[in-house]
């Protein structure tokens, strides 16, 4: 449960970059960082032989307290982010300091991650979580594409703070749903019953599916039997449950966490009937 606390920035852990320094503080399960980007800062150039991919593969969140960032995607498309305005930047991104002005910025989905090497291509044990809205076509005939629209970004801002909260890495979006991986399955489950919890609130049924295995990170991007595993996990789960595999139940031991027996099923593209387990809220 998250308590009344503070931290103060005086007493974060400092990270010394390229032309750039960031502040980084820890409330439980939530990270926030405070990065200052000097003027002829840029991506490519200061921080692409620390991460190591060809573009920026993190997800950030944040508020931009002064200066101005330019922003150049992967398709071409760009922004300059103004002082004083929130901020939302996708993977795959080159990024520079407009001006004689630092870029002076609170952040929270790529705190962690701040100035730290991109996940290698190495194979590495995750737990992958699936979600997507049940029903979504249904809803769209009936509030209609704006509406929708709307619902949908409400949808993505309240679970992407749940994956905040929890500590874990969105990798895609799917359309209607989240592809993220944990390095820990207890915190992965605990967010995804979180995660129906904030989509009830918005009047949505979501269903998540939840699979440990090894994974492989690529550009960003998580790869490996063990994400079909998880989406097809997915697939099994009625609105508002988590399902998770055998795997992971095994894993889960000691959590805490109750689980019941979903049943064996065959799973589209993987051979074999897989025991899957419910888990109950």
């Amino acid at each position: 449960m998250p308590k009344l606390q503070f931290r103060t920035f005086d007493a974060g852990t400092v990270r010394d970059l390229p032309m750039a320094r960031a502040t980084v503080v820890t409330l439980d399960e939530s990270t926030i960082a405070l990065a200052r980007w000097e003027p002829g800062w840029r991506w490519s150039i200061h921080m692409r032989p620390i991460v190591g991919s060809e573009s920026c593969p993190w997800h950030h969140l944040g508020y931009a307290l002064s200066g101005t960032l330019h922003v150049q995607m992967e398709d071409g498309e760009s922004l300059d982010i103004p002082p004083e305005s929130a901020y939302e930047i996708p993977p795959g991104h080159d990024a520079w300091v407009l001006g004689d002005e630092p870029f002076v910025t609170v952040e929270w989905t790529s705190a962690r991650d701040v100035g730290l090497p991109a996940p290698s291509e190495e194979r590495v044990v995750a737990t992958v979580m699936f979600t997507d809205v049940a029903g979504s076509t249904a809803i769209l005939e009936q509030v209609g594409d704006a509406a929708w629209r709307d619902l949908l970004l409400a949808h993505n801002a309240r679970l992407r703070a749940d994956l905040n909260s929890f500590r874990g890495r969105e990798v895609a979006t799917t359309g209607d749903g989240f592809l993220a991986t944990f390095d820990s399955a207890t915190r992965a489950v605990r967010c995804g019953l979180a995660m129906i919890g904030s989509a009830r609130e918005l009047g949505l049924s979501i269903r998540v599916g939840v699979h440990t295995g090894e994974i492989e990170f690529v550009g960003g991007q998580a790869r490996g039997l063990a994400v079909h595993s998880a989406a097809r996990v997915m697939s099994l789960a009625s609105a508002g449950e988590v399902l998770v595999s055998s795997t992971t139940r095994d894993v889960l031991e000691g959590s805490g966490l109750v689980l019941e027996d979903a049943g064996s099923h065959e799973l589209k593209g993987l051979s074999g009937a897989r025991e899957v387990y419910r888990v109950n809220a």
